[in-house]
């Protein structure tokens, strides 16, 4: 018999989405890696012992291939808004394990973004988490301060360069002192997510975790140092 549910896919999609296991993945930004060094004692990426994050902890719920790669697709670029409910109650797993949260705080889209998409994707998701776990969401707190180039293609470092001094915080004294998660569909280098973690710890937030649907793995070129211009 044919089961039907709000969101526009079956059930078996939304069941067939795989969590990453806690083995194997880097201990602050949950990248999963082949060969991950211990660094005090701790397993982290490369990007991660070089410091390049300013968040203290972020998980993707599964990878960013497959069933969950779809649907993230159909909610991001199809506009199918429903999915959003169902995908959000796999970043409550997420939130039992960030420690302690005061608020939530949606990656914000840029206006022009937002404007042709007619939503932003981590909104809708952190707006039903934050019904589900009874957390404050707030939508005004985290902004943009100027547009940005897409970030796909480009390497970690180019990713940084874009995003650097692209995020500001309206009121401090709502972030000051407090436990603060991110919410994103997609952590790739993570970039994004540093970049408002670091506005967000200058305006005196004590602790800046990131939630996210998937983490994407990453190729070498993503990675790689910019290329130096010929002399």
């Amino acid at each position: 018999m044919a089961r039907f549910t709000v969101a526009p896919v079956c059930p078996e999609c939304l069941a067939g989405i795989e969590p990453l296991g806690a083995a194997g993945i880097c201990a602050r930004c949950g990248l999963p890696f082949e060969t991950l060094e211990p660094l005090h004692g701790v397993s982290l990426c490369g990007l991660c012992r070089r410091g390049a994050t300013d968040f203290d902890w972020a998980r993707g719920y599964g990878a960013y291939q497959g069933d969950l790669r779809r649907l993230i697709h159909l909610l991001k670029y199809d506009g199918m808004e429903p999915l959003a409910r169902p995908l959000a109650s796999r970043l409550a797993a997420l939130l039992a394990q960030a420690g302690p949260v005061e608020a939530l705080l949606p990656v914000p889209l840029d206006r022009s973004r937002r404007r042709h998409r007619g939503f932003n994707q981590a909104e809708l998701l952190a707006r039903h988490l934050s019904r589900a776990a009874g957390v404050r969401l707030e939508t005004r707190v985290l902004v943009r301060a100027r547009r940005t180039e897409p970030q796909a293609g480009l390497t970690h470092h180019q990713r940084r360069d874009n995003v650097r001094g692209a995020f500001r915080v309206r009121r401090p004294e709502l972030v000051a002192g407090r436990n603060i998660a991110l919410v994103d569909d997609v952590i790739t280098t993570g970039a994004t997510a540093a970049a408002c973690a670091r506005a967000l710890k200058q305006a005196g937030a004590a602790r800046v975790v990131v939630l996210a649907l998937a983490r994407a793995r990453l190729g070498p070129g993503v990675l790689a140092p910019p290329r130096q211009e010929a002399a």
